[in-house]
């Protein structure tokens, strides 16, 4: 019985500070068959892009760790 993890696109934008278009992807939980017809579970949270922006010298924002009060998924108006 082995959970299988498998990182899914929830959201594609285009992100000002990175300037290109980006991600927001939610790292899914899916339960092994034995278990029966369970939901996935979502693990964890993650841009495309943060990687490359944490390396920048400017804050990006909260994906990259630099920047917790700027979220460019949460201003897209959702």
């Amino acid at each position: 019985m082995t959970t299988q993890k498998q990182w899914q696109a929830l959201k594609v934008q285009y992100c000002k500070h990175a300037g290109c278009q980006v991600a927001l992807e939610a790292e899914m939980l899916l339960a092994p068959e034995q278990l029966g017809e369970q939901p996935p579970r979502i693990n964890a949270h993650r841009c495309s892009h943060g990687g490359l922006c944490n390396q920048l010298s400017t804050a990006a924002c909260v994906w990259a760790g630099t920047n917790p009060t700027y979220d460019p998924f949460a201003e897209a108006g959702e």
